[in-house]
């Protein structure tokens, strides 16, 4: 892990890809049931919120192995995330 800071932006641009594909989404599709895009933007807004406040947790002992374990759960979520979004 090369900084705290790029941790940051990697969940930030992540998430904000996610929250994107969902509402380009939304507006090629207007047809479409927007209410599940929503719910899939309401997931990642509490992912961001969650993995952000991992990250600033005072409280670790290995600092590396905790922010290697909050990188991998990113990875994971969004990994999740995306598929809920091929989905639609």
């Amino acid at each position: 892990m090369a900084s705290i800071k790029n941790l940051k932006k990697d969940i930030n641009y992540t998430l904000g890809d996610i929250i994107s594909i969902c509402q380009v989404y939304a507006q090629l599709n207007p047809e479409a049931d927007r209410e599940k895009a929503n719910a899939i933007v309401d997931e990642v807004i509490e992912t961001f919120d969650g993995l952000i406040a991992k990250v600033n947790a005072k409280n670790v002992e290995n600092k590396k192995a905790h922010f290697k374990a909050v990188n991998a759960d990113l990875e994971a979520k969004a990994n999740a995330l995306l598929e809920q979004v091929n989905n639609l």
